[in-house]
């Protein structure tokens, strides 16, 4: 038997030589085949990558031909990198060529400057960029201004007219004496868009400032914000005066500290019943209420509450302070960009309007809470509790009046609305509030204010009811609620493990 199954396997290990060959033939062939269908493939490969690249190089070459606009997305948290709807309606209403001169040094130039111009540019073939570098063109930027003219600089030109922007205005330092410290915003935007406006306007509104009964000085937000808008500002008295003058497009009254006269009165009231816009900004004085200049309000159904404004609902003040008022806003042109925005506004010290007009002239813009009352004693007043002689609310404390014949009057019964601090503890929310309500005396729709960027941080204006919550649920509520969560995957996987064994 083994002799057997050698000689089997000794025949099917021989082959014959015709078989060697045919073998080997058949390799032969089987591999130039897989080496031609290799390279096949590696010649499709090499064409498609060829392919794709070009394809690449065109794609990149027709994207930077693309407006900045369209090719780049803003995701920072302050949206510096944005321009707003208020830029987009100036620069598309432009009928004139308006060149934008970069005063930089080669290599020197801003990166967030340069891409805020290339969208300016993008937007309006009327808007022409222009790099100066000081070094090559040493004497340009004096023809434009007198001023020391820093690298990063810009001057904006249309025909004869033109406006200096210095690299300070674009990046906007400021005290903050809070945190004795400073707070840096960008406010290029802003900048550029009301040079344009400015350089490309003839005629600018002229706001006329009363004075004589003590009124206090615009504050520095309020009296930059007014020279950014392109408003010119002219103190006047109406002493000396039969009327106000045809000139002003509005007069506004800013904080004053006593009455005007029955005959300053009637000149106001003449000139808003003939068309004229009035705004003013007056709260509770020491001696009491401005009897002839709230009695302006009382002609449309409006009377002031003697005393100050407190509050009883700590949703309705902020800082621990009962008579720093977070009012209700309404919905209105001038206030539904602060709503949109989830802003406040801070009214301190604020006299209370009760409005009993019954023809609908009057629109309520910021109010009080059912809660709240009006101290009669004022500046007097020594506890926050409600007291018998006190007047219940809710109020108004900022109204707007239809005068008739296009006459309007805005009405803020707030002195302190618009100063420094108070400004900043809103976010610029107040400020904010105050020049939508100018613009829209003046009919300026579209220079409603640009707000800058913060580099730093704006203020969390929050109510105290929600501050005592918010300490509730951060100090008590969530650790306990992760406490417990741990503890109860803790017991569930070590009662799995028992069950096992």
């Amino acid at each position: 038997m083994r002799k057997l199954s050698d000689f089997y396997k000794k025949n099917l290990n021989e082959e014959t030589p015709g078989e060697g060959k045919a073998r080997r033939n058949f390799t032969q062939r089987e591999t130039s085949g897989m080496n031609r269908i290799a390279l096949k493939g590696g010649s499709y490969s090499l064409i498609m990558t060829g392919i794709v690249l070009a394809i690449l190089v065109v794609v990149n070459i027709l994207a930077s031909m693309l407006p900045a606009s369209t090719t780049q997305y803003d995701i920072s948290s302050s949206k510096l990198y944005s321009i707003t709807s208020n830029t987009k309606v100036v620069v598309n209403g432009l009928e004139e060529d308006v060149t934008i001169y970069w005063i930089v040094q080669a290599d020197q130039e801003d990166s967030v400057i340069e891409n805020l111009l290339a969208k300016y540019e993008s937007l309006s073939e009327h808007i022409k960029v222009v790099k100066k570098n000081p070094d090559v063109y040493p004497t340009f930027a004096s023809q434009y201004t007198s001023e020391e003219v820093p690298n990063n600089s810009l001057i904006v030109e249309c025909g004869d007219s033109s406006r200096f922007i210095s690299y300070q205005d674009i990046y906007v330092t400021e005290a903050n004496m809070s945190t004795y410290s400073y707070d840096t915003s960008f406010d290029g935007e802003g900048a550029i868009t009301s040079a344009i406006d400015y350089v490309t306007s003839e005629e600018h509104p002229q706001i006329y400032i009363l004075e004589g009964h003590g009124e206090a000085e615009l504050s520095s937000v309020l009296s930059e914000q007014i020279e950014k808008e392109n408003m010119e500002t002219v103190n006047f008295s109406l002493l000396n005066e039969d009327a106000v003058p045809e000139e002003a497009d509005c007069v506004l009254i800013y904080a004053p500290s006593s009455d005007i006269s029955e005959e300053e009165k009637d000149m106001l009231a003449d000139y808003v019943t003939g068309g004229g816009k009035l705004m003013v900004l007056a709260g509770p004085t020491e001696d009491g209420t401005l009897e002839n200049l709230y009695s302006l309000l009382g002609d449309y159904g409006v009377r002031a509450a003697e005393g100050i404004v407190v509050e009883e609902d700590r949703g309705y003040y902020a800082f621990q302070a009962p008579y720093v008022l977070l009012p209700d806003i309404a919905q209105s042109d001038i206030t539904d960009p602060l709503i949109a925005e989830n802003y406040y506004a801070i009214m301190p010290i604020a006299q209370g309007l009760i409005v009993e007009d019954t023809d609908g002239a009057v629109t309520e813009l910021l109010t009080t809470s059912e809660t709240s009352f009006s101290k009669t004693s004022g500046y007097d007043l020594s506890t926050y509790e409600k007291e018998e002689e006190d007047v219940d609310g809710p109020f108004a404390v900022a109204v707007s009046v239809d005068c008739g014949n296009e006459g309007q009057i805005i009405w803020f019964s707030s002195s302190n609305f618009l100063d420094d601090m108070y400004n900043a503890y809103s976010s610029g929310a107040n400020l904010d509030l105050g020049m939508n309500a100018l613009s829209s005396l003046i009919g300026e729709s579209e220079a409603v204010a640009i707000r800058s960027k913060s580099l730093s941080y704006n203020y969390l204006t929050i109510n105290e009811s929600d501050a005592s919550l918010l300490k509730v649920l951060m100090i008590g509520v969530f650790p306990l609620t992760f406490l417990g969560v741990g503890i109860y995957i803790i017991v569930s996987r070590r009662r799995r493990q028992n069950e096992q064994v």
